[in-house]
């Protein structure tokens, strides 16, 4: 199992998984590879004094050397209080064991199972209680150019995913004069075509892997919002330019 990081806070663990089946130029696993909640992480240590506008990534971090197994993993959350777990990280959908993990959670914890993922492979969900879409782009050629892969399967599981009847979720990172206010909006009038009260995240892109884009203002941000707005009944959104509150996590493995 691809497990390679465990975190914690209140109620609440935080698995993240190692590979990916997109190769996503913005990827912030590019930047940083540890929960960026943590204390000692910071994704903003990029950021000069002038402004975090034109600031970009140094060099691109390692992969981990160390992956818990299935057994590991249900022996470590003996020992927390969690209610919710969130598969998260790369690409959790890859990982054969998935399926098998959140049987277990939920046969041994009772905890709320929450998958974060890229709707490119769609798991069997039925130890899933809500899914989180991240939604790259709805036009093709730039979902394509983003991540190497088309997104036809995406749109398709994501319709899937609300025709089971699981909580749905999605979410977009916002990326200057290249995922845009405009593709901000086709992304949100194709959710509200499955359903207008699917949540709606919008992220603030942080530069990384020396890419060209810059981050977004808080203008562009709240422009993107209205966009959004104007399909959906909820939305919300992340500036991405101040510090993450870190206090309450804790780093279980490794």
């Amino acid at each position: 199992m691809k497990i390679y990081h465990i975190t914690y806070s209140p109620n609440i663990a935080y698995l993240h998984f190692w590979g990916c089946n997109f190769s996503c130029k913005a990827c912030l696993c590019k930047k940083e590879i540890w929960d960026c909640h943590l204390p000692h992480v910071d994704i903003f240590k990029d950021v000069n004094n002038e402004g975090y506008l034109n600031s970009k990534a140094s060099t691109e971090t390692k992969a981990p050397d160390k992956f818990l197994s299935l057994s590991e993993v249900v022996k470590m959350l003996k020992e927390l209080e969690a209610r919710e777990v969130i598969l998260m990280g790369m690409e959790p959908s890859i990982n054969p064991e998935l399926p098998e993990l959140t049987k277990a959670l939920h046969t041994n914890f009772h905890t709320r199972n929450i998958l974060l993922t890229n709707g490119y492979e769609l798991p069997s969900l039925e130890h899933v209680d809500e899914v989180v879409v991240s939604i790259k782009a709805f036009s093709n050629d730039l979902h394509k150019d983003y991540t190497g892969k088309d997104n036809e399967k995406v749109l398709e599981n994501f319709r899937k995913i609300h025709q089971l009847g699981i909580k749905l979720y999605a979410e977009s990172v916002l990326i200057p004069s290249y995922i845009d206010r405009e593709e901000i909006g086709k992304i949100s009038k194709f959710i509200a075509s499955v359903d207008n009260n699917i949540p709606y995240r919008i992220d603030s892109y942080i530069p990384v892997a020396g890419n060209e884009w810059r981050r977004p203002t808080q203008l562009e941000m709240e422009e993107a919002y209205k966009q959004a707005n104007k399909y959906l009944k909820q939305v919300d959104y992340l500036r991405g330019d101040k510090n993450l509150l870190t206090c309450e996590f804790k780093q279980i493995f490794p």
